[in-house]
């Protein structure tokens, strides 16, 4: 539409009403995207201004109020710095005039106004001219308090890149204002008496700047406010929302004083403050109002979690009161489990400071505490009396015992696994306890398990004994958690290898039965991954189980974790029975893909073979048979055991490869076959790589599936280091790159297809590893080269790790001089390249890591610009001080981005850094200026 200039007013309105009314979805649908084109447009500003003074309705006032603040957010650069002020004073005279149409359209208003203040340089004291202009209106409180409460949070908005100078200003300006912003609140609140609605917009608007951590905590501490917010929490007849807002509000307090030393008088009244809610904590208890109890939760949860180092440092002492674990120990106590939940994150901390402190005595206080969590975590985990059938654990509850599990495990040392086990046991010896009970009991012995030392322990061993004798008529929950706590014991069995018998007896029981037969087949895996050497007796056994897999009621998962024990209990075998073994652990699957591939496709589809590819790549990838590579035996000139084998399968992987070329998913299971075959018996795959390569570049013609550079790569790794295979492997790499670059070149093709460039890089990379001069010398490197410069901008963390590992990798070539006869060559071709490209690179680097990648990708940036520097670091200076040059000084609204010394100072720090670490530190903080 943009080709037919500004639209109307009344068109852009009939479109919003289509949006909303239109009873055909396509019509909303084409309403939608006809507005978001206009949103990009130049034209919105205006529209949106001229929509707003209509006030025709609350959908098109939203419409417009949102698209001001998308384009505040977006495309502040499009407007020129003389319409600032008009744009201003048009925003706030809006907000007034529409304050009462809808709370939504008032907070977009208020979001547009305070991201306009936050990039408008010239606007100063925006805090005091609002303040100035409304306050003595009350009328106008509403919209006045909800701009104070939304500045604040766009301080560090992501999509507001103002830079670490802006931000820096800004801060200092609002903690300048910020004890005026209190007492308008106060006022508020005396003003409007207990107006519910005031209420929550003051604790919001509190607890925004409390976020900010620019309130003065000795001006806060004495400060009315704050009674006012815990009189709310301690009384009964508070309504839900404004508990809510009130609960927030203090949480943010407690967070904001995370360094209590440096906030003292604040972190007092907090702390003293809290304490007094227990009352109102059983109150609504006793009311069987869950939302407050949740919320007190909250808050009892953020205060220990705030005065954690002070608990740790002095306990019982001062704001080290021991007090503050006996409230989570209360809400441990609630019926519900959603409430224990909310604390999790302060005990797995508390366990990680106490584990670093290793002090006994300091243990010793904690662990009663410990002692009476674990006591109340068991019986949340318990299932309800009538529960049927096996435990869930994918619902609500069934991730939370999860939950548990994990924590169980990470504050177990406090209290003793051995103790903690002998006691859970005894429970069960000792009583008759009801079966919800005993599998709960059962629950956290398995969580256990693995930290007891299995080391001449008869409570293991009599454990493992009671439980496998346990009745086929417990319920079948209870047989489930003692099927999964035999899996956690199969260290007991490896140092007992006389209840290898029973165990084994017991977990194929579980197997034959239809719900237990997926916890019985990881019991079995987990037991062949210990137990190898043990089991090797029974391969007979697992290869039956194997052959029949299907007759099992198994998940995917399990089916393909028993093959995997199957596997690494083969790789024990004597090296001449392996070759025969794998032959028949194989053919059950390759059967089944010849028999899909000889049916009659259905409605012009063939069968999915997607289950057998997973169940062959996995037996290859976990048979540990690449330890065969360094055994003496096979290098004697011996054949590797498993060629034979994979020189059965090629035909059949290569038919289903080329019947489901077009298949993504598939295909990629094919490669991940073959990537696995040849990783597992190294060069003896050598007669493969002829059809193989032959296939790959054929079929990637057509289909380009990133998976078949990935598979590239695989076979650079393993045959670049050959002579005779150089030449076979660059062409490979030519006849790839071809159809590869197509596909990045169109529009956003970078973007849309990250697993290309993520796969294209890593081959390119193999080969700079295995032979970086026949990559060098070749026609091709510049051409990769010119699309790893495009690529750096890539904010996708795997393409973009891949990217920057070849650049660095490519220039190191011309770095590490490894004594190696070539490398005067590859010193002079890495020359030649970064002659050519050096200063693009530097540039494009520069620009990529100010503004297009997040921080976590900058050490990766870093290294590259190090490999170049210390292949010629005077070049490097010139290249970066033209890159510097070219960066924005100032940003749109009139800030200043960066100064002529930060520049000249990130200039210094870079040439001058004597590793790379300070080339990343510099970035860092450099990249912060345009944030």
């Amino acid at each position: 539409f943009l080709d037919g200039g500004k639209p109307t007013v009344a068109l852009v309105y009939q479109a919003v009403q289509a949006l909303y009314h239109d009873p055909d979805p396509a019509g909303k649908e084409r309403a939608s995207v006809w507005l978001g084109e206009l949103q990009r447009s130049m034209y919105a500003w205006e529209l949106a201004d001229q929509l707003l003074q209509l006030k025709q309705d609350v959908e098109s006032c939203y419409f417009a109020a949102q698209t001001m603040k998308m384009k505040i957010q977006m495309s502040f650069f499009e407007l020129p710095p003389e319409t600032h002020i008009a744009l201003r004073d048009s925003l706030l005279s809006h907000i007034q005039s529409l304050k009462d149409l809808s709370p939504i359209i008032v907070t977009q208003l208020a979001l547009a106004i305070a991201d306009l203040a936050l990039q408008m340089a010239s606007w100063k004291g925006c805090v005091h001219t609002l303040i100035e202009k409304y306050s003595n209106d009350v009328s106008s409180m509403t919209f006045l308090i909800e701009i104070l409460t939304v500045l604040p949070e766009e301080v560090h908005s992501r999509s507001l890149r103002i830079g670490a100078n802006r931000r820096t200003e800004i801060i200092e300006d609002l903690a300048y204002y910020s004890s005026t912003v209190v007492t308008l609140l106060m006022t508020c609140v005396e003003k409007s008496g207990s107006n519910e609605k005031m209420l929550i917009k003051v604790f919001r608007c509190l607890g925004s700047w409390f976020n900010l951590g620019v309130l003065d905590s000795n001006f806060m501490a004495n400060n009315q406010l704050l009674m006012v917010l815990f009189q709310v929490l301690q009384r009964d007849e508070t309504s839900t929302n404004l508990h809510e807002a009130a609960s927030d509000c203090v949480c943010s307090a407690l967070y904001a004083i995370e360094n209590v030393d440096t906030h003292m008088p604040l972190a007092l009244q907090l702390f003293q403050g809290v304490l007094t809610l227990e009352t109102a904590y059983h109150m609504a208890v006793a009311r069987e109002d869950l939302d407050k109890v949740l919320n007190y939760c909250r808050i009892f949860t953020e205060l220990c979690e705030t005065f954690l180092e002070t608990t740790v440092r002095s306990p019982g002492q001062g704001m080290g009161d021991l007090r503050t674990l006996e409230l989570l120990l209360i809400c441990a106590g609630h019926p519900q489990y959603e409430v224990v939940e909310i604390s999790f994150n302060f005990w797995y901390r508390l366990g990680e400071n106490l584990y670093k402190t290793n002090d006994p005595a300091l243990h010793g206080i904690f662990r009663p505490y410990i002692q009476r969590l674990l006591h109340g975590l068991a019986r949340h985990c318990q299932l309800d009396p009538d529960h049927e059938g096996i435990p869930e654990d994918t619902d609500d509850f069934g991730e939370f015992r999860m939950r548990v599990s994990d924590l169980v495990k990470d504050v177990i040392f406090l209290v003793g696994s051995m103790e903690c086990f002998s006691q859970l046991y005894s429970t069960l010896k000792e009583g008759n306890p009801p079966w919800e009970v005993t599998e709960a009991v059962l629950f956290i012995m398995a969580a256990i398990a693995k930290s007891v030392d299995p080391e001449n322990n008869p409570t293991l061993t009599e454990v493992l004994e009671q439980v496998v004798l346990l009745p086929e008529t417990v319920h079948i929950a209870v047989r489930y958690t003692s099927i999964e706590l035999v899996g956690e014991m199969s260290e007991v069995v490896d140092r007992n290898p006389r209840f290898l018998d029973p165990v084994l007896n017991y977990l194929m029981k579980g197997l034959r039965e239809k719900t237990l037969a997926s916890v019985a087949a990881k019991a079995i895996h987990n037991i062949c991954s210990v137990c190898r050497d043990h089991m090797a007796q029974h391969f007979q056994g697992l290869l039956d189980i194997a052959r029949a897999l299907d007759s099992f009621a198994l998940t995917t998962e399990a089916a393909v974790g028993l093959l995997k024990g199957t596997a690494l209990v083969l790789a024990r075998l004597p090296l001449e029975k392996i070759a025969e073994c794998l032959s028949d652990l194989c053919a059950v699957q390759v059967m089944a893909l010849k028999k899909l591939l000889s049916q009659d496709p259905r409605n012009g589809k063939a069968a999915d073979p997607t289950v057998w590819l997973d169940r062959l790549a996995v037996i290859f990838r976990y048979d540990d048979l690449g330890w065969l590579h360094t055994n003496p035996i096979v290098e004697n000139g011996q054949t590797h055991p498993c060629q034979k084998v994979i020189q059965e399968i090629w035909p059949v992987l290569s038919e289903t490869l080329n019947t489901h070329q077009a298949d993504n998913r598939i295909v990629e299971r094919c490669c991940r076959c073959l990537r696995f075959a040849v990783r597992c018996v190294g060069k003896g795959s050598a007669s493969l790589l002829q059809p193989l390569v032959t296939q790959m570049v054929s079929v990637y013609q057509v289909y380009p599936h990133s998976c078949f550079l990935y598979l590239g790569s695989i076979l650079v790794d393993e045959y670049g280091m050959e002579e005779g295979c150089r030449q076979g492997l660059l062409d490979m790499l030519q006849a790839l790159c071809m159809p590869t670059f197509q596909l990045l070149e169109q529009t956003n093709g970078l973007r849309n297809h990250p697993d290309t460039v993520d796969d294209l890089f890593r081959l390119a990379t193999r080969f700079v590893q295995r032979s970086p001069i026949t990559l060098l010398s070749s026609g091709i490197i510049v051409h990769i080269i010119q699309c790893a410069i495009a690529a750096t901008t890539l904010d996708h963390r795997d393409a973009n790790c891949s990217v920057m590992k070849f650049v660095r990798d490519l220039i190191h070539t011309g770095v590490s001089n490894d004594h190696e006869d070539d490398f005067e060559l590859r010193k002079q071709l890495i020359g030649q390249a970064m002659g050519q490209h050096g200063q693009q690179l530097v540039t494009q680097l520069m620009h990529t890591c100010c503004f297009c990648l997040p921080p976590y990708t900058l050490p990766d940036v870093a290294e590259v610009l190090w490999e170049i520097m210390v292949f010629d670091r005077p070049t490097f200076c010139r290249w970066l001080e033209n890159a510097l040059k070219g960066l924005p000084k100032e940003t749109s609204g009139g800030a200043v981005t960066v100064t002529h010394k930060q520049l000249t100072d990130f200039h210094k720090q870079v040439t001058s850094a004597e590793e790379c670490k300070q080339v990343c530190w510099a970035i860092r903080e450099f990249t912060r200026l345009f944030r």
